[in-house]
């Protein structure tokens, strides 16, 4: 079960989690099921999502505020589990910050590299996530040999909000979104939105078993338990408590969350983060 927990010294202090909206709990999933003994704030901006068709400055805009309104929860950490904001905002509010903040395109990228036999990897992302070109230039900077192809799929992130995770619909739009990516002979393909692990076996059974499928999500959590465990930061609790915000939806949030999240949710707080 998700409980409110007592925070004690730092290293028990939670870990804040955010993203555009739903999408995010694929990472807060890895997360309680690899380092369970971290609780989690998570925030889900769901009155603004989407934000892979939004700028960069609005972007950096909106990660502010929401790292505002974590640090009131004295949260040790924060992962930013949302591919667009990642790119967009990482290194900007990493500068500013006075605590770890990681993000999930570098472990994506550094598992795709990895895991490439042939050195042709895709990437299935959101209009603004693509445009940045982020994680083209990471797995370059990684491996200069590979080649790398990019593909906006911006209605992945409304067909995941509204719960269509196996309909045929969403099963169409996959067809027709991958269908050039599968021309170039990709070998691996990063997952490179947040809510894209929820369709994972739609897009499995389109592009083939053969082709290897990276979830940033889990490669995030490693990511995440390294800077703690080098930091010396790892709670020493053996369950961690989840508190769970949003900026609107809360009920809905709480109905969909309850079905991918590995616990309990016991309750859904909605805020005004302009205000927060």
């Amino acid at each position: 079960m998700c409980q409110k927990g007592q925070v004690g010294h730092m290293n028990n202090a939670p870990i804040g989690v955010f993203d555009s909206g739903v999408g995010g709990l694929t990472v807060a999933g890895e997360i309680m099921r690899q380092l369970p003994g971290e609780s989690i704030v998570y925030f889900g901006d769901t009155a603004r999502v989407p934000y892979g068709s939004k700028s960069k400055e609005t972007i950096i805009t909106f990660s502010r505020q929401i790292i505002r309104f974590l640090r009131t929860k004295n949260v040790k950490a924060i992962v930013i589990a949302c591919n667009t904001a990642s790119a967009y905002a990482l290194e900007t509010v990493a500068a500013e910050t006075d605590i770890p903040v990681i993000g999930v395109i570098e472990p994506g990228a550094i598992a795709a590299d990895k895991a490439t036999r042939n050195g042709r990897i895709g990437i299935i992302a959101t209009e603004g996530t693509v445009s940045s070109g982020t994680y083209s230039n990471v797995l370059m900077n990684l491996n200069p040999s590979l080649q790398v192809f990019s593909k906006a799929c911006p209605l992945f992130v409304p067909l995941v909000e509204e719960g269509l995770l196996y309909d045929p619909v969403t099963l169409e739009i996959a067809d027709r979104y991958l269908y050039d990516l599968l021309s170039y002979d990709i070998d691996t393909l990063i997952l490179g939105c947040t809510h894209y692990p929820l369709i994972r076996r739609t897009i499995q059974k389109v592009v083939g078993e053969e082709v290897v499928l990276v979830n940033p999500a889990y490669e995030t959590a490693k990511e995440l338990e390294s800077v703690l465990r080098e930091r010396d930061m790892m709670s020493d609790e053996n369950r961690g408590s989840h508190r769970f915000f949003v900026s609107d939806s809360a009920i809905r949030f709480g109905k969909f969350a309850g079905n991918i999240l590995p616990c309990d949710i016991e309750s859904v707080e909605c805020v005004d983060i302009e205000k927060s």
